[in-house]
C-alpha cells in the first residue's frame, strides 16, 4: 500500500486526497508561469536594448517548449505506469520504470543539447528570429541548452514524486527553482551586466538546484520509489510502454509552437500586425487560464492510476467524477469572465486602443467553447492515468493536428471576414474534439468496469 505522511492513495477519502494533491499542483503551475513572466520583465528592462532582447527570448520560447516536451514524453508516461504498478503492489517494477526513465532523460538531454547547439541559429530563424533579434535569441539559447540535463531531470523526475502522492515535495521543487531564479536574475542580468546571458544562466542554475532537490528525495528513505543504479539499464519492455503513454502529453506540448506559427501566418496574411498581436494576447490568456486545469488533472492522476492498479474501480470513478465537476466548474467560470469582461484580460497585456479593440472582439470568438474544455482535459488525462496510450495519443492529435491546423487554413475560404474565420477555427475544433473525447471515454470506461467484474 502506498503510504506517506501526506497521503494514502488507496485508503484516504477521495475528496480529501484530490484537493490535497491538486492544490499544490495548481500552485506549482501558477508559480512556474509567474516566474517565467518575472524573467521576461527583467529582460524587458535591460537598458538600451530591452525590447529587442525580450523579442529574442520570445522567439526562443517555442524551442524551449519543444525541449520541455521531451521530458513529458518520458515522465508523463512513466509516472502513471509507476503509480499503477504500486497499486498492484509491484514496487520492484515501479522502481524499474523510474530507473529506465531516468536513463532515458539523461540520453535525451545529451542528444537535445548536441542537436540544438549545432543547429541553434537555423532553428531560431525558423521560429521567427530576425537580423535584429537573432543575436539575443542565440545568446540566450546557447546557455539554456547547456543546462538541458537539469531541465529534463527536474521536470521528468518530479513527476515520479507527484505519482507517489508527495504533492508538497513536488510543489517545493518548483518553488525552490522559482525563488532561486528570481533572486539570480537581477544579480546576473544587471549586477554582472550579462544581459540575456545572465537570464539564461539564472534559469540553468535554478533548474540545477531543483534537480539536486529532486534526486536527493528520490534517493532518500521517505520515497517509496528509489533511484538505484541497478535499475538504470534500459529495458525496452519497460521503457517503450512508458514512452507510448507519454506520446499524448508530448504532442500537446510540442505542437504549441507549430500552432503559433499557423495562427500567426494566417492572421498576418488577412489581418496584419494587429491581428497577430491580438493572437499573442489570446494565446497568453488561454495558456494561463488552463494552468489550474492542468493542476487539477495532475492532482487526480496518482489517485486514479494507483486505485486502477489496485482494482478499486469505485475509487477511480469517485476521483474521475470529482475531477470532471471541478474542471467543468472552472472552465465555465473562465468562459463567463472572458465573455462578460474581455477588456479586463486585454488590459493586462496592452494599453493600445486599436489592439485592445481587436483583442476584445477576438477573445469572445476564440474562447466561445472554452466551457467544454473542462470535460476534454478531465477525460483525456484520465485516459493517460489509466494507461491507455492509443486513445490518448489519438485525442492529442485530433484537436490540434487533425482539426485545428487544417481549419485555420480552410475556413477563410468560406467566410467574408477572414480574420473571424481564423479565430473561429478554435471553438469549432474544441467542440468536435470534446464530443469525440467524451464518447470515447465513456465507452472505454464501461469496458474497464466489465473487465473488473470478470476479474
Amino acid at each position: 500500500m502506498l503510504q506517506s505522511k501526506e497521503t494514502n492513495l488507496g485508503e484516504d477519502r477521495v475528496g480529501r486526497l484530490f484537493f490535497a494533491l491538486a492544490v499544490p499542483a495548481i500552485t506549482s503551475q501558477v508559480v512556474n508561469a509567474l516566474y517565467n513572466m518575472v524573467d521576461r520583465m527583467y529582460i524587458g528592462h535591460i537598458p538600451g536594448n530591452g525590447a529587442a532582447a525580450l523579442t529574442g527570448v520570445g522567439v526562443a520560447f517555442p524551442l524551449i517548449m519543444i525541449i520541455s516536451a521531451f521530458a513529458a514524453l518520458v515522465s508523463m508516461g512513466g509516472a502513471p505506469r509507476a503509480s499503477i504498478m504500486m497499486g498492484k503492489g509491484d514496487t520492484e517494477q515501479a522502481n524499474k520504470i523510474l530507473g529506465n526513465c531516468f536513463t532515458a532523460l539523461v540520453i535525451t538531454s545529451v542528444v537535445l543539447t548536441a542537436v540544438t547547439m549545432l543547429f541553434c541559429e537555423p532553428l531560431l530563424m525558423l521560429f521567427g528570429a530576425s537580423a535584429n533579434t537573432i543575436v539575443y535569441a542565440k545568446a540566450y539559447m546557447m546557455i539554456y541548452v547547456a543546462g538541458t540535463i537539469f531541465v529534463q531531470l527536474t521536470l521528468g523526475m518530479n513527476a515520479f514524486i507527484s505519482a507517489q502522492g508527495f504533492s508538497r515535495i513536488s510543489m517545493l521543487t518548483v518553488i525552490i527553482g522559482a525563488i532561486t531564479n528570481i533572486v539570480l536574475d537581477p544579480i546576473l542580468i544587471f549586477g554582472f551586466n550579462m544581459g540575456v546571458r545572465g537570464a539564461a544562466l539564472a534559469t540553468v542554475l535554478s533548474q540545477a538546484v531543483s534537480t539536486v532537490w529532486v534526486l536527493l528525495f528520490l534517493s532518500g528513505k521517505k520515497s517509496q520509489l528509489r533511484l538505484h543504479p541497478k535499475y538504470f539499464n534500459i529495458n525496452t519492455k519497460i521503457l517503450f510502454p512508458a514512452l507510448a503513454l507519454g506520446v499524448a502529453p508530448f504532442i500537446m506540448q510540442s505542437t504549441e509552437s507549430l500552432l503559433v506559427l499557423c495562427f500567426n501566418s494566417s492572421l498576418l496574411k488577412y489581418g496584419g500586425d494587429l491581428a497577430v498581436g491580438a493572437m499573442t494576447i489570446l494565446s497568453s490568456v488561454m495558456q494561463f487560464s488552463m494552468l489550474p486545469l492542468q493542476g487539477l488533472t495532475q492532482g487526480a492522476q496518482p489517485i486514479i492510476s494507483f486505485n486502477y492498479g489496485a482494482g478499486k474501480i469505485d475509487r477511480v470513478k469517485q476521483a474521475f467524477r470529482l475531477l470532471l465537476v471541478c474542471c467543468l466548474v472552472y472552465s465555465t467560470t473562465m468562459w463567463l469572465l472572458c465573455m462578460v469582461a474581455p477588456q479586463l484580460f486585454a488590459a493586462i497585456f496592452t494599453s493600445d486602443p486599436a489592439l485592445t479593440q481587436i483583442t476584445v472582439w477576438a477573445l469572445r470568438i476564440y474562447i466561445a467553447a472554452v466551457f467544454l474544455m473542462g470535460a476534454q482535459l478531465a477525460c483525456q488525462q484520465t485516459f493517460i492515468a489509466l494507461g491507455n496510450a492509443k486513445i490518448s495519443t489519438f485525442l492529442a492529435l485530433l484537436r490540434k493536428i487533425i482539426l485545428l491546423i487544417p481549419l485555420i487554413y480552410i475556413l477563410p475560404n468560406f467566410f467574408g471576414n477572414q480574420v473571424f474565420a481564423v479565430f473561429v477555427a478554435e471553438p469549432i475544433a474544441d467542440t468536435i474534439s470534446v464530443l469525440t473525447t467524451v464518447i470515447l471515454f465513456f465507452r472505454f470506461f464501461r469496458q474497464v468496469e466489465k473487465q473488473q467484474v470478470h476479474v
